[in-house]
């Protein structure tokens, strides 16, 4: 299963890397990562239909935000899954990702348990 890591602060990468050895070792998940919403979109756009089945996407990031990406990725690639992380766990933020199709907000530090039982409830769900 393929998953894209969206976020603007590059160590990221090393950290979900990190959290997800196992999955990636065994070739259960496949991890990509952009550093920007324009970059998700032109990794999604790369293919048609995406490979990818779940978005995973910062909300605070320099040009288009996470809840722009998301909102354009909604409207390209409707069956696309997003969740959303944000540093802040306010809840103009939560409501408008959850209203444009987020399946999920997360709020930093990443609780990489709830995060692991979401995945692999796409995984069933698939």
């Amino acid at each position: 299963m393929k998953i894209l890591f969206v976020d603007d602060e590059r160590d990221v990468e090393a950290l979900f890397r990190q959290k997800f050895r196992k999955e990636i070792k065994s070739g259960e998940l496949e991890l990509a990562f952009a550093f920007s919403g324009k970059e998700a979109l032109e990794i999604l756009g790369a293919e048609n239909p995406p490979k990818f089945v779940y978005v995973f996407s910062d909300i605070n990031m320099p040009g288009m935000s996470g809840l722009q990406l998301l909102e354009e990725i909604k409207s390209r690639f409707p069956m696309m899954r997003v969740s959303m992380i944000s540093a802040y766990g306010d809840s103009e933020n939560y409501d408008k990702a959850i209203s444009s199709g987020a399946k999920g907000f997360f709020t930093k530090p990443v609780d990489f348990e709830r995060l692991k039982e979401e995945i692999a409830a796409l995984n069933e769900g698939s």
